[in-house]
Formats: C-alpha cells, sequence, structure tokens
C-alpha cells in the first residue's frame, strides 16, 4: 500500500481536521500529540503506520509515565491517537485499529480548587497595584470564562453591560453579563491602555495582544505573592461556579453562563460546595 509513511499520515489527518473547521485549538492539540508520537515511533524504527502494533502504543504511554507526565495527560494523549487511526481505518490505510485494546492509565480526578475569602480577597488587593492586572482577574473571577477565551477577548466585544464570548476550543460563543465592579475594572484599564492597532482587549506594553502564556505567567505571579500555593487560573473559574451555587443560581444557568455543554460538568461542582458549606459556614459572599 502507498503513503503509509507516519509523518505524511499525521499531515493528512491534520487537514481532515481543517476542512471540518476545528477550532485552532483543537487542531494544535492533535498535532502536538501525534508529533510526539511519531517521534516515539521514529526512535522505535517504525516508518510503517502498518507496523505498530498494541504493544507499540503501550510502549508509548508508558514511556510517557516515566518521564513524569500525569496519567491524566498520558489518557488524553491516547485519545488524540485513537482518534488518528479511527481515521486511518476510515480512509482505508488499515484495516485494524490497534489503539482500541490499549488500557487508559486509571487515575483519580481530583476535586475542584475553590478559593477560601481569605484568598479571593488578597488576590483582589494585590491585583489593585495594576489597572491591567486587577482586570484581568476580575474578568476571570467575576465571569467564569476560561483563560483562552480571556485572551482572545476583543475591544468591541464589550458593549454595556455584557461580554461577547468567542468560541473557544469545544466552549460555545455566549453572552455574559458584566457587574459594575467589572465594568469599573475594565474601564480603569482602558485609561491606560497603550495605543495599539491591534483590537485585542488586553495587550502588552508595547501594544502586542496578551498571550495565554503571558497570562498564566501574571496570573501565577500574583499566586505566588500573596502566598497561595498549588493554585492555577482555572480555580478562578472552578471559584466563580462554586459562588453563582452558593448563591442559589439555578445549575442551567450557571452552565449556560460557563460554557457547559453537559450539566454534569456543573454539577459536579454541588456536592463539593455543601461540603463546602457545612465547613465554613458563616463566610458569608465572596
Amino acid at each position: 500500500m502507498d503513503n503509509v509513511l507516519l509523518p505524511s499520515l499525521a499531515e493528512r489527518f491534520i487537514k481532515n481536521l481543517q476542512s471540518q473547521e476545528k477550532s485552532s485549538f483543537t487542531i494544535v492539540a492533535y498535532k502536538k500529540d501525534l508529533e510526539q508520537f511519531v517521534g516515539y515511533l521514529t526512535s522505535q524504527e517504525i516508518a510503517d503506520i502498518r507496523e505498530v502494533k498494541k504493544e507499540t502504543i503501550d510502549g508509548f504511554i508508558n514511556k510517557l509515565l516515566s518521564e513524569n507526565y500525569t496519567k491524566k495527560s498520558a489518557s488524553r494523549k491516547l485519545n488524540s491517537i485513537r482518534t488518528f487511526f479511527r481515521f486511518l481505518k476510515q480512509e482505508g490505510v488499515i484495516s485494524q485499529n490497534p489503539s482500541l485494546d490499549v488500557s487508559h492509565p486509571k487515575y483519580v480526578s481530583s476535586p475542584p480548587r475553590i478559593f477560601t475569602k481569605l484568598e479571593y480577597r488578597a488576590l483582589r488587593d494585590f491585583a489593585r497595584e495594576d489597572l491591567r492586572t486587577y482586570a484581568l482577574v476580575e474578568i476571570l473571577l467575576q465571569t467564569g470564562v476560561k483563560i483562552g477565551e480571556l485572551a482572545n477577548i476583543r475591544i468591541n466585544d464589550i458593549k454595556d453591560a455584557s461580554l461577547f464570548i468567542r468560541s473557544y476550543g469545544k466552549t460555545p460563543e455566549r453572552n455574559i453579563p458584566l457587574n459594575k465592579v467589572v465594568k469599573k475594572a475594565v474601564d480603569n484599564y482602558f485609561k491606560v491602555r497603550p495605543s495599539s492597532k491591534d483590537d485585542h482587549l488586553f495587550i502588552t506594553r508595547t501594544g502586542h495582544s496578551l498571550l495565554i502564556r503571558n497570562i498564566r505567567q501574571i496570573i501565577s505571579r500574583c499566586f505566588r505573592e500573596i502566598g497561595i500555593e498549588n493554585a492555577t487560573v482555572n480555580d478562578l473559574r472552578n471559584t466563580f461556579i462554586a459562588h453563582q451555587l452558593r448563591n442559589g443560581i439555578s445549575i442551567e444557568y450557571i452552565a449556560k453562563l460557563v460554557g457547559h455543554r453537559r450539566l454534569s460538568s456543573t454539577e459536579r461542582f454541588l456536592n463539593l460546595v455543601k461540603e463546602e458549606v457545612q465547613k465554613k459556614e458563616g463566610l458569608g459572599e465572596l
């Protein structure tokens, strides 16, 4: 059979994703996973896709785990490989999908991290020292958007008391109401925002759009400075969801706000919030 060399097949798969108009986020994720897998196969002197067996893929997953990749991360890469092989079978390149016989690494999903009232206040107080940082933090805490959605906000996406969130990854586009605190934080940031042709809301001091890694660095610095350990930017989203549930907002409405496609994604916070309220009763609102 012709055209069974791995690099060309991986490229063909990526082009197929592009033709389906998959998000750039999804395409980049698949591309990185497959490049890593192809690199492993090359190290094993495998160039023909038909030579890949269950044991080969097992070897790749075990190598990831030996290199301190988390079981969750290795499991996600296995999903990418399975999707790749499913595509190859549909295209008639292979007759059997060896990845289906490979087991996912078993891992226990950690409960969502929710900031305490003290952590929440400390983060906001520290962020006030810089208007851009404060606007970033307030949007994350008061709207529950993802970091990628935040980086993608354009100036015209903010209208009156609402924020338009563009589609990102698997999360759909939507409109989110902005409270007075967020609106004021953004208005104050506009007063010091450098003039730029770039229409992204958040930009660097040289006028370029603030990238996801830039935002992560800014927020991580805030965590370090106020002594919040083992926290991620996504924990701000978790805190928003928990806060809404504490205030009695319906699960359906919260799911719509944060772009959850399945209610179960929002419902998993319920028991956590119930336990938190029982342990920390009397803390009041965030």
